[in-house]
């Protein structure tokens, strides 16, 4: 476990279980001893006491939009969080619809993997890894191919941790009449949401990321006019977003069977979001989260992959130093011994690393987590954590 100074040994963020290392990935994530505690309970997937659990959570999860119309409602689905990025565009996109994919990093490429595995068209904006995407591009390409119905933007981009500017794209996107499509998968929770600034015709996530719970459902947010206009567009039976809301809209239930466990659990994560002051104060303590970890990993001597600007408060990228003696599998083991399990790049043309700033977890861990990296380079005898010259000669050109 990480050294930490007597008066910071107590904290309500340590891990709950002896041993336990911190998770700082973008999900799962370190959860706290309630949302584990939840677990120990088992329902029954048609009983009334669960059902009631299904209403809570879509009830609880819609009031996070600011949706005062009843314009909205919440489906949510058994699987990973792609499985349910695959629900939300199997299904909300008509076979004969074009989907403009904006993409800077890997899960905008997925997405585009799984519209081409679905047999629906889209374009396809591909940033890099160092840039996002911008309203007026979003706007120009529009104007430039009206077979476009819909654009999907990732929030988040976890493989850089870019914080996309999607109320920009968003303004471009309902000016020219077309559907906004938002993967939040790492955002939703601690990034505001609110459906009077941002347009969007449906928004997904994952319990396992910023409300902190553990893995095995996500949920989309979408239009009723969409879901209702949704009959038959799905490629199949239990990816189907429009049966499995007609199905819980008609009997509180799940289709097949729920992860009733991971959904108590998630119950849970929710009672301590509100007590933190919703996705304001869970946005505040992540900020902050990345705030320290920065500054200290810059003093320390690495380097991030983001201008500061487009640095997110869910995860950072950390360029690898060029220091020969460096090896991010040795790095990652000596981090794991003092106990924090950290995330490998998945940039596509430099090396990187991943420290996420999301969990349970609060500026206290993120300045143990200084202190492991640089204990851990002393360890490996690396001098300086600097990367290679040519890489920050390549941002400085990107990003000028």
């Amino acid at each position: 476990m990480p050294a930490l100074g007597n008066e910071e040994a107590a904290t309500a963020f340590d891990p709950p279980i002896m041993g336990e290392p911190y998770l700082l990935t973008p999900g799962p994530l370190t959860t706290s001893a309630a949302v584990k505690e939840a677990m120990l309970r088992d329902w029954g997937s048609w009983d009334a006491d669960f059902r009631a659990l299904t209403a809570e959570l879509r009830r609880r999860l819609l009031a996070m939009i600011g949706d005062t119309e009843g314009a909205f409602d919440c489906v949510p689905m058994q699987g990973s969080g792609t499985a349910c990025v695959e629900a939300m565009l199997g299904t909300l996109v008509p076979r004969d619809g074009k989907v403009l994919v904006l993409a800077n990093g890997a899960y905008g490429l997925r997405a585009a993997q799984i519209l081409r595995t679905l047999g629906r068209a889209f374009a396809l904006i591909d940033k890099g890894d160092y840039l996002p995407p911008r309203g007026e591009e979003v706007g120009a390409a529009l104007d430039a191919d009206p077979a476009i119905t819909h654009v999907l933007v990732i929030h988040c981009e976890t493989s850089s941790g870019i914080l996309n500017p999607v109320e920009e794209i968003s303004q471009a996107v309902h000016a020219r009449g077309r559907r906004l499509l938002v993967d939040s998968m790492s955002a939703f929770g601690a990034l505001p949401a609110d459906v009077k600034t941002l347009h969007y015709e449906a928004i997904v996530s994952s319990a396992n990321k910023c409300i902190e719970g553990v893995p095995g459902f996500g949920f989309v947010i979408a239009r009723r006019s969409a879901l209702e206009a949704a009959k038959g567009n799905c490629h199949s039976l239990t990816l189907d977003l429009h049966d499995q809301w007609t199905v819980m809209e008609k009997t509180g239930q799940w289709r097949f069977t729920p992860p009733t466990h991971v959904i108590a659990a998630f119950i849970e994560a929710l009672h301590l979001h509100a007590q933190e002051g919703g996705v304001a104060g869970r946005g505040a303590r992540y900020a902050h989260n990345r705030d320290v970890l920065v500054a200290g990993m810059r003093a320390a001597g690495f380097e991030t992959l983001l201008a500061d600007r487009w640095l997110s408060p869910i995860i950072v990228t950390f360029f690898c130093p060029a220091d020969p003696n460096f090896a991010f599998a040795r790095f990652y083991e000596v981090m794991k011994a003092k106990g924090f399990l950290i995330y490998p790049g998945k940039l596509t043309v430099v090396d990187s690393f991943r420290v996420g700033c999301i969990g349970h977890l609060d500026a206290q861990v993120m300045r143990a987590v200084v202190d492991a990296a640089a204990q851990s380079l002393a360890q490996m005898n690396v001098a300086s954590a600097a990367p290679p010259a040519h890489v920050l000669d390549a941002r400085a050109k990107l990003v000028a």
